[in-house]
């Protein structure tokens, strides 16, 4: 459009030119201004009302472009809004979730707390157990020491009891009744033999004879029923050592006696009954003879 009203301006100007050339008026001239200004007018209109209408079309297309535009952002803001609600919701969800995590944890710093005390109780009581254990592993250790010991000195014990000699006789004088009285001294033959380990008495002849050196204890006991006395004579190698003497009145009348002596390898030891000195014996074995080694020398 501005081409044209260009194009006849430019005409209008060279008609004007060629009237002027030929003598024309001043109301040529007047009218032909007159019509340059209205087409200057009317051009400028023309393009105002172009520009107008550009400008309307281009203010429509940029309010549409932002009604679109304000569309996506409502999209876009409404979909902000769901993805806020979810992400609040999870929010939520992870406090509630934290706040368990917080209480447990709590928790597990408690129980924690508490199987450390029980650690440490546990710790204290090893540690006193290990002591207690070490010091009965020391008295064990001791205790088999001894016992090593103990068990060597019994073998020794076995051994030295195994090679001691063992000595020990018991016997009984008769079944016959009344012995004596006689005009001499006799010796007694305790014929009825019960025990004589050793073999140290011999009842034919009525003499013990030690078989080692060593302590002895011997024992006898005599029983009487005539009125009168009894008596017995203990001699070592015919040598008297004791004579014990009781007046019978009638009645049952009993003595024992004893005496330890520290006897040779073949020293005899026997019993005599006096001249004139009864005693009396049966099968209840009321005159008997005993002794044994107490220990060797």
């Amino acid at each position: 459009m501005r081409v044209v009203v260009g194009l006849l301006l430019l005409l209008l100007g060279l008609c004007g030119s060629g009237a002027q050339g030929d003598g024309g008026g001043l109301g040529q001239v007047g009218e032909i201004r007159e019509f340059q200004d209205t087409a200057q007018r009317d051009a400028v209109e023309e393009s105002t009302e172009q520009n107008t209408k550009q400008t309307t079309s281009d203010i429509w297309a940029e309010v549409r472009a932002l009604r679109y535009m304000v569309v996506k952002l409502e999209v876009y803001v409404e979909m902000l809004q769901r993805d806020n609600s979810d992400l609040q919701t999870r929010l939520s969800s992870s406090e509630s979730e934290l706040l368990l995590s917080k209480s447990r944890i709590d928790q597990l710093e408690r129980e924690a707390a508490v199987q450390e005390a029980r650690l440490t109780a546990t710790e204290s009581k090893t540690s006193d157990l290990e002591k207690a254990n070490t010091d009965l592993q020391t008295r064990l250790s001791s205790s088999e020491s001894e016992l090593l010991l103990s068990k060597s000195r019994i073998d020794q014990l076995e051994r030295d009891n195994a090679e001691k000699p063992k000595v020990a006789f018991y016997t009984a004088l008769t079944d016959a009744g009344h012995v004596g009285p006689y005009n001499t001294d006799i010796t007694l033959k305790y014929s009825k033999v019960f025990t004589n380990i050793g073999n140290a008495y011999n009842p034919a002849t009525g003499f013990f004879t030690a078989p080692v050196k060593g302590v002895y204890y011997l024992q006898f006991t005599l029983f009487g029923l005539r009125i009168g006395h009894m008596a017995v004579t203990v001699y070592k190698n015919n040598q008297k050592i004791m004579f014990n003497v009781e007046r019978n009145d009638g009645n049952y009348e009993y003595f024992t006696n004893s005496v330890v002596l520290e006897l040779l390898a073949g020293d005899k030891i026997h019993l005599d009954l006096p001249s004139t000195y009864t005693l009396f014996d049966s099968t209840d074995n009321h005159c008997t003879f005993s002794g044994s080694l107490l220990f060797p020398l």
